[in-house]
């Protein structure tokens, strides 16, 4: 007889909380083979093909396309052990893929719980042409016991604005509360404390009016990440921010050099990724994240450089692990290979986590300079804008030069003016002479 096991959107790394159905990649009655794909979802990271770890025939599907659920909500439900999958394979054979909360080795019936007589109420997939309105998800009765929700974000969302969780009803699969609860709940409690409107100003009535009537864009995914992320910098990272003009040319002459050889093509990012590893090797305090809750300040051995890529989906920070031990060569080809799957929304969350310090090269827009956000835990980031012909006094003569501003973002806790000057500068002297650079090696 089949047994009807259930799979839970698993934890996909890196403390992500809900993703959103993007393309359902299986039918209700279609056969899937173990660690087979059956849905791709978009976490606030990247785009991510999830396996089921079970063989078998889809019973039901959770979710339509574009719907955001959280993570150890409902996926699929897959029958097991019967005779149109081949019999007992699928719930023998053990799962290739590792997903938080799942196994690889031992059989599904032993990795998550079976129910084939209290599987949950499933939402099957309807024909396109019938219109079916799905079932409302099963609110669980008030029994004293915990409150249904799984997101860290929406219990600190709640606590912060001193909202009673117990108070509201989840409209999330089995009744879990979800971010958007939360916050209508908080809409709805400023409407209600809103005392009754004097005659008011034109002006403030405009604005208003322009809230309530405006289109609106919802903050999710990349955008709501970064939105959330940048937010955390600024309120948790008290930053400072010095900048410096340097000479170029020298720079530009030896990439120039180094790609006439007929090798391997070198890029400017790479060029200034290894200033940034040797000024950090000589000034590791801005290496660093701090710990608040112990009241320490982490200092790394390795550099994890992140790199601000834009693409379709948003800005992204990619992450080229160890890059202090990468030469010239190796870290263009680790940027090229980075920045094409962030475009092609194929990075991973261990490509997009786990920087130690943000190299933004923001002279790619055309811009000369920027005052750029931490990227929280990280305790500082150097900006490079264009680099263009400029007046400069060269040997005591007034030349045109290649001439870019540098500038350096640092959280102040975890150095003074001095160490951060001495990084700054450090970098340009490498700019404007690579030779210094050399001498360090």
């Amino acid at each position: 007889m089949a047994q009807v096991l259930e799979f839970k959107l698993p934890d996909l790394g890196e403390g992500l909380t809900e993703a959103e159905i993007v393309r359902w990649l299986v039918q209700v009655g279609d056969v899937v083979a173990v660690d087979q794909p059956v849905v791709e979802v978009e976490t606030a990271k990247a785009m991510v093909e999830v396996p089921c770890p079970y063989g078998g025939v889809v019973t039901a599907r959770f979710g339509e396309e574009g719907t955001e659920l959280p993570v150890g909500a409902p996926l699929i439900t897959v029958a097991v052990g019967s005779e149109s999958d081949g019999g007992e394979t699928g719930a023998s054979e053990g799962s290739g893929n590792v997903l938080v909360g799942y196994g690889t080795s031992e059989a599904p019936a032993r990795r998550r719980r079976v129910r084939p007589a209290a599987v949950p109420t499933p939402v099957p997939a309807a024909p396109k042409a019938t219109a079916a309105t799905p079932a409302a998800p099963a609110v669980p009765a008030d029994s004293g016991g915990p409150v249904p929700v799984i997101s860290p974000l929406v219990r600190r969302l709640a606590r912060e604005n001193g909202l009673d969780l117990k108070e509201l009803q989840g409209t999330g699969p089995q009744g879990l509360i979800l971010r958007a609860d939360v916050e209508n709940a908080l809409r709805a409690a400023v409407t209600e404390e809103r005392p009754a409107p004097a005659p008011a100003p034109a002006a403030p009535a405009a604005v208003s009016s322009a809230l309530t009537e405006g289109r609106r864009v919802p903050l999710k995914g990349v955008r709501g990440a970064v939105a959330d992320k940048l937010s955390r910098s600024r309120r948790e990272i008290p930053d400072a921010t010095c900048w410096v003009d340097a000479d170029a040319t020298e720079l530009m002459r030896a990439r120039a050099a180094m790609n006439a050889t007929g090798g391997p093509k070198i890029s400017l990012l790479a060029l200034l990724a290894r200033i940034c590893t040797a000024a950090l090797a000589r000034f590791p305090e801005l290496n660093s994240a701090v710990d608040m809750a112990a009241r320490e300040i982490v200092q790394f051995d390795h550099v994890h450089l992140g790199f601000a890529a834009q693409t379709d989906r948003g800005l992204v920070v990619p992450v080229v692990r160890d890059a202090h031990a990468r030469d010239a060569e190796g870290l263009t080809s680790e940027f090229a290979r980075l920045t094409e799957a962030g475009r092609a929304g194929r990075l991973t969350p261990a490509e997009l986590t786990g920087g130690t310090f943000t190299l933004n090269n923001y002279g790619v827009f055309g811009v000369d300079g920027s005052t750029p956000i931490i990227n929280h835990p990280e305790a500082a980031m150097l900006g490079v804008g264009r680099i263009i012909p400029k007046p400069w006094v060269h040997e005591g003569e007034l030349a045109v030069r290649q001439v870019v501003q540098l500038s350096l973002t640092f959280d102040h806790r975890v150095c003074d003016g001095g160490t951060a000057g001495g990084f700054l500068r450090y970098v340009a002297d490498c700019v404007e002479q690579p030779a210094v650079l050399l001498r360090t090696l």
